[in-house]
């Protein structure tokens, strides 16, 4: 049994359509993760737009979309995700960063509501599910799927998520800010002996000093907490829309060197685990 992984989006903040974007993508954050036939999403980044249309030429006919936390780069493709409109199709959404304040349905619907989207939440006919959770908990959507959960240190609050099949690990760790000097141990936990972890590595060492408090991270300190963990291999991802095909060309080649277990991803990339 396996885990696959597909990057539908991989960018932060804002997509990035342009010339300059291409060999990693400029989508917003989207991942497929395949557990023996059964999927999950994870976010609703511009990316998930690609996703469903690849959903219906499948024909499946459920999806269950685990988000990060809902700023508006994990959840403006939403709206444009095509299985969500059909009627008999079932979709599962599932938010654990919003306990005590406004549910995620609401996040959701308020986003398609006027003046902002002239298309509202009551118009997609799928059987939606739409469930809050408390951070920290175990999520069960599937039987022979265990899905553990920890709060991540960004505004307004983020999920992450270690997700167990088949004896394989992947852990999806954005939006989080590390504070420089300590260890995050809820990472930590999450993360340990991962085959796989995706890690916001939105800035540089250089760039992070001046965007303290923004709620990202860097490359370098997913390398540091995977090695304490003993993760085997690190997903850089969350990448600055400044931050264009010539310039991840080159951070690539600084992460590969410094560790092995390195690589930047790409929009469009699968991963088996």
């Amino acid at each position: 049994m396996t885990i696959g992984i597909k990057f539908w989006g991989v960018r932060g903040s804002i997509a990035c359509p342009s010339s300059r974007h291409i060999r990693y993508g400029g989508n917003t954050s989207c991942l497929e993760v395949n557990l023996g036939g059964n999927c999950l999403i994870l976010d609703a980044g511009t990316g998930i737009r690609g996703l469903g249309q690849e959903f219906m030429a499948r024909g499946l006919k459920e999806a269950h979309l685990l988000l990060t936390h809902t700023h508006w780069d994990h959840i403006n493709g939403f709206p444009f995700f095509s299985p969500a409109y059909v009627p008999n199709y079932s979709v599962h959404i599932m938010a654990g960063h919003l306990m005590g304040g406004a549910s995620v349905k609401d996040v959701l619907s308020a986003q398609m509501d006027n003046p902002m989207f002239p298309v509202p939440l009551e118009a997609m006919l799928a059987k939606l599910r739409i469930e809050d959770f408390n951070t920290g908990d175990d999520v069960e959507i599937l039987s022979d799927v265990t899905i553990r959960t920890a709060p991540l240190n960004h505004p307004n609050g983020a999920t992450g998520y270690r997700i167990e099949y088949g004896g394989r690990v992947f852990c999806c760790v954005t939006d989080t800010e590390h504070v420089p000097g300590e260890t995050d141990q809820n990472i930590l936990g999450l993360i340990e002996g991962a085959d796989l972890v995706v890690y916001d590595s939105t800035y540089t060492e250089e760039e992070f000093p001046t965007k303290i408090g923004w709620g990202h991270s860097t490359w370098n300190e997913g390398v540091r907490l995977c090695k304490l963990a003993g993760a085997k291999r690190l997903a850089i991802f969350h990448h600055d829309p400044d931050h264009d095909d010539d310039f991840m060309d080159r951070l690539a080649g600084e992460a590969k060197a410094a560790w092995d277990g390195t690589f930047v991803a790409k929009e469009g990339e699968v991963i088996t685990l």
